[in-house]
């Protein structure tokens, strides 16, 4: 019998959300996170229940503004732009040095609060709160030369980003824009994260950071954070649905904008042999239940290599780890060791069963799927949100999975027998953020990257969004405007000189850099 978990000592929502009091009593009120603009805490917006993905605990919801308040908001953020702005170089670096010093102080509270928000196991918790600090300390040591010859945007930056990677991403994208001289001004993720980025952003204003931080539906707010007149830019990380509507609305103005928008990120397999090397990276391909812009949930593999194929990868997605993100077998234990726990919420859930229920259905040929006496589970706990790893063998072209990314635990493997159809079969969503071709031949690899439309592509190893001076960006319908990653970050929330032309994807031109 596997032995009965309990929660780690210290780590229960109660716990953290006490602790967010103490911490930040300014932001956080009783039962409910304040939203900050205008320079104040405001208790304002009709907080809306959530719960934890991790385990059904009611968590802190969004205060959600109307479209009114929100417009009050953008406008004094125009205010605090037009004095940050002026700020000299030496003390804006000061002030945002300050606040990577008061999250790295704060490290395990962040962490703990994305375990519960978004059900991130700690260890990828705390690997996001430290890849924003870190990441924003190569910027603040850097920043003298990136600003050379440019100046601040003529507005405020608006910030929306998914639910994923509250702290790597958005506090990240945040702090260098404000180092750059923009006051910046960010939207909650509607599905998680409210707490987390409440703490960040009150240590941030603490700080003196111009920075404003709401909450609201993207139909509500998509006015004033979009196609407000104030806003300088728009930075926009999410689905591609919702990032068209936006792209049609800042094409529309004319605004700087930044959209990183979804693709089916793909990784071919052909004349290969090193299956070893294939197999120890499968588990880590599956980091956060593949909860990210850059996860491969797609292999396109040569049909002779079949075979070889399974025989690695099986016993390799066979070791995944999985389960509540806190249970133990003794209270003071450490974090338990996982590859990912329970996607951001039960909706997804069920709505992940169902994809892979109607693609069996309609011919897929199930290869592996998990089963829950897998995963870790404390006795009696709500399990709807946690989805167990599958695996699928051609998908129906007719289902989603066949052409979209299915931001969870669910690979799809397509065979093909020439070099034409792996390409077309790695293409397969217009643009991607990222590709890999394992190929035993350099030369087969310069010959076939070229062909592949995504931005980063790895010869046989995983790419990633990557860290400081590593540029990101996509191609196709994965990415709209300027590409971001080093210099190119803070040339995209900078004035440059006149007539320049940003490295980007924009509806008048396309201009590289490519990041292979």
């Amino acid at each position: 019998m596997p032995p009965t978990l309990t929660l780690k000592s210290g780590t229960a929502w109660a716990d953290a959300w006490q602790r967010c009091l103490t911490v930040a009593p300014e932001a956080f009120r009783d039962d409910r996170v304040l939203n900050l603009w205008n320079a104040a805490w405001q208790a304002d917006g009709r907080a809306l229940p959530a719960v934890s993905p991790v385990d059904g605990t009611p968590v802190a919801g969004p205060p959600r503004l109307d479209r009114a308040t929100a417009r009050q908001a953008v406008r004094a953020a125009l205010d605090q732009h037009r004095a940050w702005r002026h700020v000299p170089l030496p003390e804006r670096r000061a002030r945002v040095a300050a606040t990577l010093d008061a999250l790295a102080e704060h490290r395990d509270l962040l962490a703990l609060l994305l375990v519960w928000e978004i059900g991130k196991p700690w260890r990828l918790a705390r690997a996001d709160v430290d890849r924003a600090v870190d990441g924003v300390r190569w910027y603040v040591d850097g920043i003298d030369t990136m600003l050379d010859g440019r100046a601040p945007l003529d507005g405020p930056v608006s910030n929306i980003a998914s639910w994923n990677y509250p702290m790597s991403v958005l506090v990240h994208a945040l702090l260098v824009q404000a180092l750059a001289g923009n006051a910046v001004v960010a939207k909650t993720p509607t599905d998680g994260g409210v707490a987390c980025l409440t703490l960040a952003t009150a240590l941030a204003a603490r700080g003196g950071i111009p920075v404003t931080l709401v909450s609201g539906s993207g139909g509500e707010l998509s006015e004033a954070l979009v196609r407000a007149p104030e806003i300088g830019c728009v930075s926009f990380v999410g689905g591609r649905d919702t990032g068209a509507a936006v792209a049609t609305a800042v094409a529309d103005l004319g605004k700087r904008h930044i959209l990183e928008q979804e693709g089916l990120n793909t990784w071919g397999v052909w004349n290969f042999s090193d299956w070893e090397t294939l197999s120890a990276t499968v588990p880590k391909l599956f980091d956060y239940g593949k909860q990210r812009c850059t996860a491969y949930p797609r292999f396109v593999v040569q049909r002779s290599l079949f075979d070889a194929f399974l025989a690695a990868y099986l016993p390799a997605v066979r070791t995944l780890r999985t389960g509540h993100p806190l249970a133990v077998e003794h209270p003071d234990d450490p974090y338990p060791a996982l590859d990912f726990g329970p996607v951001i919420n039960a909706a997804k859930a069920k709505e992940l069963h169902d994809q892979v229920a109607e693609a069996i259905d309609r011919g897929a040929v199930p290869l592996h799927r998990g089963t829950p006496a897998d995963a870790r589970f404390l006795p009696g706990q709500d399990t709807s949100a946690y989805v167990q790893p599958v695996t699928l063998l051609n998908p129906p072209r007719s289902s989603p999975l066949h052409h979209a990314e299915p931001f969870g635990p669910v690979d799809t493997i397509v065979l093909v027998d020439t070099e034409a159809e792996l390409l077309a079969a790695m293409n397969a969503s217009n643009g991607a953020l990222v590709a890999t071709l394992s190929t035993d031949e350099r030369a087969t690899f310069d010959r076939l990257a070229p062909h592949i439309r995504a931005f980063k592509i790895g010869h046989g190893v995983p790419r990633s969004r990557g860290d400081r001076d590593e540029l990101f960006g996509g191609f196709g319908a994965s990415w709209r405007g300027a590409f971001v990653g080093g210099d190119l970050l803070v040339r995209a929330v900078t004035r440059g000189p006149a007539g320049e032309r940003l490295p980007g994807n924009f509806p008048d031109h396309q201009l590289g850099p490519r990041a292979t």
